[in-house]
């Protein structure tokens, strides 16, 4: 018993002082954004607050990145609702969140377990740029009504957005006003470096004491929902929902994964420790898991959140702790005041924080912008599509969009690259030449993914085999995969059998020892011949240099004895008639009195 005790301890540390005062600002900053984000996307403003109590001290309890703060963002917000919306279901049925917000976690959970953090990597930049922008503006559009006081109409949010600029006229003068002013409190009270951090809780306050004193007549949070002075409560499931609901989990968790997967490289351990996104994964798992039972929206790892801790001082996983426990107290005691924050207070704030994040994407956009056409068109599509249809369906779109960038940079990058050995035994490159010298060893080596689109062009670079006389291809194969794909064996089986047909030869050299296995059980070994194969060693032209030593003897032989044929005695599976007339690679002129086929 007192081992695990020990561990426990030493996994938390000693928290400090710090971190209760960094603790106390990321609960109270978490109040306007975490009702913020609620209300944007149609929820309690309520199950915004409660996502920053138990998902937070359960995810920092766990999670790998120390500082790491498990909260609800502006994107699990609105990915959430769009599944409901999408679902059919009801967005404020307490039920229907629990059960979407275990889902999610168990998603997550099973990621981190099953070791696939590595999955996300596979989501380019140039698809997670458009896709966060057009969250962003998702972000604004959302809460332009509560701002200005007009709902703008619209198919889209580019259309809304129109819509909104274009009835500057029906705008409400007081809550737009009202908005305006926090805004203006937001941006002076960042002028004062240690203010900085909690400039948006300084705006929201200042502004709502003002709209009360001043007797501004603007809608209230009270107006759209109750605030209840006590901790969360159980929150049962309705377990009946999860057939429709199943499929969008998997959308919230990927977005609340993808968001977090950031936060690792951004905010080191300050214990020197390693973070682990498998580790993250199953926090983010657990703290779903606990949040749903009671009363929490989806939550995932927040960076915004995390930046607020770290710059108020956090210095270890207990400052994510003390923000949860003591955001539950706040809530117990300043409920009533809570339920007085004028909607165009949050309404001010939100499009703050959308505006930030979409100023915070201008590098990575002209980044993508001046990268490549190909990952300009993913970003604008993947942004588009974050605009137009649900966010869980923009998020198919982007992860189909992210592997078709991964193929065709894939089959882009592999090569063939000609070497030759200089006088002083260097080994210089050079390009491919489009014939085989008779009687010498020509090098090539391939750098590669074995990716069956690339095969094409690779093949079209191979040098042509139909030279008179003997001449031997040393292929240098080191980067090919363990498992390559099985048309990567067609083609040097292929072009094997076409140049011993010719009276030439193909060495494999470097060939890992997977490799070499897969290579006999094919049957490619045997018709390569003896030396035909010739394994990769640490040392790294050891293997080449045995290669072509051994290419130079075979030519030598055949020079000895030009009656020999090389064509049957390297490829003894070759049939009768493939032995008159073998496989053509294309490109490659049949053999005098040979008929093309």
């Amino acid at each position: 018993m007192r081992v695990p005790v020990r561990r426990l301890r030493r996994r938390l540390g000693r928290p400090k002082a710090a971190d209760v005062g960094s603790g106390l600002v990321t609960g109270l900053f978490s109040i306007p954004e975490g009702m913020a984000y609620a209300a944007l996307a149609g929820f309690n403003p309520v199950a915004g607050l409660y996502a920053g109590v138990v998902p937070a001290i359960v995810g920092s309890l766990t999670a790998r990145t120390v500082l790491m703060v498990t909260t609800l963002t502006s994107a699990i917000a609105l990915t959430s609702q769009s599944v409901l919306s999408d679902a059919g279901l009801d967005a404020k049925d307490p039920g229907n969140i629990a059960t979407l917000t275990l889902l999610a976690g168990l998603v997550m959970l099973l990621m981190g377990v099953l070791r696939l953090g590595a999955v996300m990597s596979f989501v380019s930049n140039a698809v997670m740029t458009g896709f966060s922008t057009g969250i962003a503006l998702q972000i604004v559009t959302g809460v332009l009504k509560d701002a200005t006081g007009y709902k703008p109409q619209g198919h889209n949010r580019l259309h809304q957005l129109g819509d909104w600029i274009a009835h500057i006229g029906d705008w409400a003068l007081g809550a737009t006003l009202v908005a305006v002013a926090t805004i203006a409190i937001w941006a002076a009270t960042r002028l004062v470096k240690r203010l900085e951090p909690v400039a948006l809780l300084v705006a929201m306050v200042l502004a709502s004491v003002a709209v009360a004193v001043l007797g501004t007549d603007v809608e209230l949070v009270r107006d759209i929902a109750h605030i209840p002075a006590s901790l969360p409560g159980f929150s049962a499931p309705d377990l009946s929902v999860v057939p429709e609901l199943l499929g969008g989990s998997v959308a919230v968790a990927l977005v609340a994964l993808a968001q977090a997967a950031s936060i690792g490289p951004s905010v080191p351990n300050p214990d020197g420790s390693r973070s682990s996104v498998n580790g993250d994964f199953a926090a983010q798992g657990l703290a779903n898991l606990a949040g749903g039972l009671f009363q929490s929206l989806p939550s995932g790892g927040s960076l915004s959140r995390t930046g607020v801790a770290v710059s108020a001082g956090a210095r270890t996983r207990w400052a994510g702790i003390f923000s949860g426990v003591l955001l539950a107290l706040i809530v117990l005691v300043c409920a009533l005041l809570a339920e007085r924050i004028p909607m165009p207070v949050i309404g001010g704030l939100i499009l703050v924080v959308g505006g930030e994040l979409i100023w915070g994407k201008r590098h990575d956009i002209l980044l993508v912008l001046r990268t490549s056409r190909l990952s300009s068109a993913a970003m604008i599509l993947t942004f588009l599509a974050t605009t137009q249809l649900p966010l869980q369906q923009a998020i198919v779109l982007g992860a189909v969009l992210s592997l078709l960038l991964f193929c065709v940079q894939a089959a882009r990058q592999s090569r063939l690259v000609a070497l030759w050995r200089a006088p002083d035994g260097r080994w210089h490159t050079a390009e491919p030449p489009e014939r085989l010298t008779p009687g010498e060893v020509t090098v090539l080596d391939y750098a590669g993914t074995s990716f069956f689109a690339e095969l094409p062009r690779i093949e079209s670079r191979l040098p042509r085999p139909d030279t008179a006389g003997p001449a031997v291809l040393v292929l240098v194969v080191r980067t090919l995969p363990d498992v390559p794909s099985s048309a990567v064996l067609k083609l040097l089986d292929r072009y094997a059998a076409s140049l011993a047909a010719h009276g030439g030869r193909l060495v494999l050299c470097g060939v890992q020892p997977p490799l070499v296995g897969l290579l006999e059980r094919s049957g490619l070994a045997a018709r390569l011949g003896d030396g035909g194969i010739v394994p990769a060693r640490p040392e790294l032209f050891a293997p080449l240099e045995e290669a072509v030593a051994e290419a130079e003897a075979w030519l030598a032989a055949r020079r000895q004895n030009p009656s020999d044929s090389p064509g049957d005695r390297q490829n003894p599976s070759l049939l009768p008639g493939d032995r008159q007339n073998p496989p053509l690679l294309p490109g490659e002129r049949p053999p005098e009195g040979r008929p093309a086929r």
